[in-house]
């Protein structure tokens, strides 16, 4: 068999960015995914009759807002994929019902933060306002090469701009802290309330530096496209994806699980699986985490100090439902609120999340809780609805229950029965919000962090975010502090996704910064 141009180990958001790329430039191309379907976060299936739910990543709005969709949006559409989203991304719900919703207005925005407290609405403006003022050089580090030509030219322009102090005073102040900035901008319980969870989305606490950057990152993205799902479900994105690679020449194996990368002379040459075939390749793009790639596919002891210094990053726990009829909210508003968080607020993120850091289970648990049906009604037949939850504090290895009530295994292990007992918390949480609830529901499907590592092999310990985001492992850093770009200090063998540059999420972030590198 004639050799390919490139192997690709996985089929991830990253993997068919960079295989759809490649593809469409007349490269040949295959993706050999260890599981039986293709998608690796990006999954959907039948949650009860006719009930469509996305167990693993929903929301796109990464996706719409980057490089790699301005790339491929043409082909998406032509291959059938639609985007959908409310006016109202995300909000957030106290435990004495109060609440407070974010559109994609900004007036609308000014006014309710305004009502929250005097004043909130008029900092908000005015931050998101200075986030704007700064989002091309901000946008232009966190999404692009941090080796490349453009990034030293955007940088030299910008220290020209606001002079070398400017550009520093600039850089220091993106690193403060959630906390940090919702002190100092807000009064109202409630605004604070609204903006803390996001920090988890980015894996990281509201103490953690660089956070409360995130959160008006957050802010800018949700007010300029909401908070998009796929119509009909994420694998729907997997499937479009997929049509332009075959389209193009290339192929997507599934069931083929890659033992080695195979390496002569210093280059890489092609893939083994564990059924014994050789895949010739002239290059090979992993997106794996750093230990499956170094301490699994490659031998290299080289690495093991730096392996061993590698962090994951805090567990996440899916809860799902179909119910009966819709979602009857206590609060009046929040029915067409796509992620709505239920939580005490800021100081409620931070018990939460330092619980989770000392292996315990939240007494009271940071809930995010999706509503697919606001914005993509063909989720579920008429008369029925879908909840997506996800709780993003839950410890890998579980150590105890902060609350005393929840019995964990002695060996720190997520079993079906800590599994369920945790679900309940949540669901007694959300209960307190939905009257009758519990009589509505026609199934409920809890997954723990154990199974999200035993759905997908990068989610170690189901750290969904490829390892710990803190600085020292993020940026021109990740995975390491002698990173560059996606080398991997073999020739034709390069590191993608989310344990890479520019980090987690569904953006395709690393595999468009790859295929663009690989392309020039």
């Amino acid at each position: 068999m004639a050799a390919l141009d490139f192997a690709i180990i996985g089929s991830g958001i990253n993997a068919l960015t960079a295989g759809a790329l490649l593809a469409k430039a007349g490269k040949r191309v295959v993706l050999c995914e260890r599981e039986a379907v293709a998608g690796g976060c990006m999954q959907s299936a039948e949650l009860a009759p006719g009930v469509i739910h996305d167990p693993l990543a929903t929301t796109f709005v990464l996706w719409v807002t980057g490089g790699a969709h301005a790339a491929l949006a043409g082909d998406l559409v032509r291959h059938g994929l639609a985007f959908c989203a409310t006016d109202t991304p995300t909000g957030v719900l106290l435990p004495d019902g109060r609440a407070l919703v974010y559109s994609r207005d900004r007036a609308a925005n000014v006014a309710a933060f305004n009502a929250a407290a005097p004043g909130d609405g008029d900092r908000l403006a005015a931050d998101l306002a200075a986030f704007g003022g700064n989002a091309g050089l901000l946008f232009g580090l966190m999404g692009g090469d941090p080796w490349s030509a453009s990034t030293a030219k955007l940088l030299g322009k910008e220290a020209w701009r606001r002079g070398p102090h400017g550009l520093l005073a600039t850089m220091g102040g993106a690193l403060t802290s959630m906390r940090g900035w919702l002190e100092t901008s807000f009064d109202s319980d409630l605004s604070r309330a609204l903006w803390a969870p996001w920090c988890l989305h980015a894996g990281l606490g509201p103490e953690a530096a660089f956070s409360g950057q995130m959160g008006q990152v957050i802010g800018f993205a949700l007010e300029a496209a909401g908070a998009p799902v796929v119509k009909g479900g994420a694998a729907q994105m997997v499937r479009a994806l997929s049509a332009i690679i075959i389209e193009n020449g290339g192929s997507i194996r599934t069931s083929a699980d890659v033992a080695e990368i195979v390496v002569s002379g210093g280059k890489a040459r092609g893939l083994r699986l564990t059924s014994g075939e050789e895949i010739r390749a002239g290059g090979v793009l992993a997106s794996v985490t750093p230990h499956q790639l170094y301490d699994g596919l490659l031998k290299a002891p080289e690495r093991a100090e730096q392996l061993r210094k590698y962090r994951y990053g805090k567990g996440n726990f899916q809860l799902h439902y179909a119910l009966k009829g819709p979602v009857n909210w206590a609060t009046p508003g929040l029915e067409n609120v796509q992620l709505l968080h239920l939580t005490p607020g800021l100081d409620g993120v931070s018990k939460a999340g330092n619980e989770c850091e000392r292996g315990l289970l939240p007494e009271v648990p940071t809930i995010c809780v999706g509503q697919p049906c606001a914005a993509d009604p063909s989720r579920a037949p008429a008369g029925q609805s879908v909840l997506w939850l996800q709780l993003p504090e839950a410890p890998r290895v579980v150590k105890g229950d902060a609350a005393g009530r929840i019995e964990t295994p002695a060996d720190g292990r997520w079993t079906e029965a800590l599994r369920e007992a945790f679900a309940d918390r949540a669901e007694a949480i959300l209960a307190q919000h939905i009257p009758g609830l519990r009589d509505r529901i026609v199934t409920r499907r809890a997954i723990s962090p154990a199974d999200l590592h035993a759905m997908n092999t990068n989610l170690v310990g189901g750290d969904p975010y490829g390892g710990a985001c803190g600085l020292d492992q993020f940026f021109a850093w990740r995975p390491f502090a002698d990173s560059k770009r996606h080398d991997t200090g073999i020739k034709n063998l390069w590191h993608i996704g989310a344990s890479t540059h520019p980090g987690p999420g569904l953006s395709g972030g690393s595999g468009l910064l790859t295929a663009q590198e690989i392309l020039k």
